[in-house]
């Protein structure tokens, strides 16, 4: 299906968040996410259903002065 990645088409199978960020290579690492503008917890990524159109933001944090 067609999703937006932090701005761009993304064709995927993936069809939860959790597996989502698995495809693209995140699994595990501390990331912030949100779907359609809201934020998803670490805990509701394998609940969240993902469908055509969504628009799936990943943010990684930054570290700096």
């Amino acid at each position: 299906m067609k999703i937006i990645v932090n701005g761009a088409g993304h064709d995927t199978e993936a069809t939860t968040l959790s597996a989502l960020l698995d495809e693209l290579g995140h699994g595990q690492a501390k990331i912030a996410t949100a779907v359609n503008e809201a934020f998803v917890p670490a805990a509701m990524r394998e609940k969240q259903t993902l469908n055509m159109g969504d628009r799936v933001e990943i943010v990684a944090p930054r570290q700096g002065g």
